[in-house]
């Protein structure tokens, strides 16, 4: 595929005096953001407006941006600088409810591919793809094709509504009660459009429930499939979130509305958080502590309010009081493998691929199975694995014996199938540890050492600001330095109990650092005390 020119670029350098009045002020910035420092480049100018000048910050190398416009602005456009690796950027795309093509994929693929030894891609834990090698002049035709393929990275960083989430199994899910598809689909339109939030006081994450192992309730707004009265629709969650101070579930709002609203409702909450989020310290201002400071009913009204005069009163009448109950009531299914969708005489297939790496070859691999079995639709799951749908019966054999599935199994083992990671201290400058390597490495060594009578859900994350989840997961485990034989090295901490079933709590520290050389035989004796596992015959 080859990337067309860029679009014609306009207003002045970022790094001169007149940018301020060349490029509009960001909505909702407000009086206290003067006392922060990124609260005053964000009201400066909106990233978005980056866009028609990234051939010209291209022309000027990255060296030369300001520090403002390298690691805030660019990201409201999906463009991600990494220090670890300076000169090639990360882009990441918005998939909402984890949707993609073939056709897409291979695009993508070919975009990896001329990155060389530097491209890669990863399935993020929000059913996303995260692009990574690419050069700055690489950026302002990458957006333009990116549209061309019905594909967009804006506002997929820092403080945005990011990727919204659905059931990856949205319309062949047996057990599904509403195709959250069409929903999810409709809020990201509502607040990407021109009434969408361009300043948020930090960042927003959304999701929709319809199946009952939707969990979803890590998210700030989530709706969560619920009966009122005989009508199925929405009980609304706030809140929820995991940080380096702070982790919390989402709780009840106390409000319940039909499908339609969804859309509607989740502007009008963004909105309110944009205008009314604290701005003073970044590890305070995400919307639970905008709940906190106003207390839930004031918050509830607030929020009512806003809905009430965007969407108007019939609308408003729709929405109504909530005990907060809701359908969901068991930790997300294991996608891996062939399985009956509702569609009668097709099948899904879940393919395992670990830690969620792909390289230009397998994406388009995966491409080309969802075409030749399926009908060249494929998903992303939270759980970092890729699900093909449409597969007629008549097709299994032939796909169960196509060679890519010796990389990305239908049958990985008990401990890898749900083994999440984040991308590690390869890409990002905050994690401590080698998450993805290292978190392979220990599953493979567990799985070779252990029979185990269930799956069991391992989050890795490298360091406390948990963008692996830790705390979701039975077991947890969070990058980390410990002293060992007299040295400091590089540790884990191990978090226990996690559970997104019809009792959903976090996991709770459990060791506060272990050497990464001792994790595979603490971790052992973990599985068999706490899990069933049984050592094997022989294994040493």
């Amino acid at each position: 595929m080859s990337l067309p020119d860029s679009p014609p670029h306009a207003p002045p350098a970022s790094g001169s005096p007149a940018v301020a009045a060349a490029l509009p002020s960001s909505a909702g910035a407000t009086a206290n953001s003067t006392g922060n420092r990124i609260e005053q480049a964000k009201a400066a100018y909106c990233g978005l407006d980056l866009e028609p000048r990234l051939e010209e910050l291209a022309h000027q190398g990255w060296e030369s941006l300001d520090e403002a416009t390298l690691t805030i602005h660019l990201k409201w456009l999906g463009i991600f600088f990494r220090p670890v690796t300076p000169g090639r950027f990360m882009v990441r795309l918005r998939l909402p409810n984890g949707l993609l093509d073939a056709d897409q994929l291979e695009g993508l693929a070919d975009v990896v591919d001329r990155c060389g030894e530097h491209g890669s891609a990863d399935i993020t834990t929000r059913q996303n793809l995260q692009l990574r090698g690419l050069l700055l002049e690489d950026m302002a035709p990458l957006l333009v094709s990116l549209n061309a393929m019905g594909l967009t990275s804006r506002q997929s960083g820092h403080d945005n509504p990011r990727n919204v989430t659905g059931n990856p199994l949205a319309g062949i899910d047996p057990e599904e009660f509403v195709d959250t598809r069409p929903l999810v689909q409709a809020i990201q339109a509502r607040l990407l459009g021109p009434g969408g939030p361009r300043n948020l006081p930090r960042k927003f994450n959304v999701a929709v429930g319809g199946a009952p192992d939707s969990f979803l309730l890590h998210n700030d707004l989530a709706f969560l499939p619920a009966i009122r009265e005989g009508s199925l629709g929405f009980t609304v969650m706030v809140g929820g979130f995991f940080s380096a101070q702070r982790n919390e579930l989402a709780i009840p709002l106390g409000l319940w509305l039909p499908g339609q609203h969804l859309a509607d409702f989740s502007l009008a909450v963004l909105r309110q958080f944009e205008r009314e989020g604290s701005r003073e310290a970044r590890n305070r201002s995400r919307v639970m502590y905008l709940i906190d400071a106003l207390g839930l009913e004031a918050y509830r009204e607030r929020v009512l309010a806003e809905f009430a005069a965007l969407a108007g009163a019939e609308a408003t009448a729709a929405v109504l009081p909530h005990d907060g109950s809701h359908l969901v009531g068991r930790a997300p299914r294991d996608v891996c493998g062939l399985h009956p969708q509702k569609q009668a005489g097709l099948h899904w297939a879940g393919l395992h691929v670990p830690m969620g790496r792909l390289d230009a070859a397998g994406m388009a691999g995966l491409a080309h199975l969802s075409r030749s079995y399926g009908s060249g639709e494929l998903r992303l799951t939270e759980s970092q694995n890729v699900v093909i749908p449409d597969i007629g019966g008549e097709r299994l054999e032939a796909l169960r014996a196509e060679p890519l599935l010796q990389r990305f199994r239908l049958q990985p083992g008990p401990l890898e199938a749900e083994a999440v990671s984040c991308t590690g201290n390869r890409y990002c400058s905050f994690a401590l540890i080698h998450t993805k390597s290292t978190a392979q490495a220990v599953v493979e060594e567990l799985e070779r050492r252990l029979e185990l009578p269930h799956a069991v859900r391992t989050h890795w994350t490298g360091c406390p600001n948990a963008c692996g989840q830790p705390y979701m997961g039975q077991i947890g485990l969070m990058g980390a330095k410990a002293r060992h034989e007299g040295q400091m090295v590089e540790a884990a901490r191990i978090f226990l109990g996690g559970s997104m079933g019809s009792d959903p709590r976090l996991a709770e520290l459990h060791h506060k650092g272990v050497p990464l050389s001792e994790l595979p035989d603490v971790l052992e004796s973990l599985l068999v005390e706490h899990f069933g596992a049984r050592r094997r015959a022989g294994a040493v």
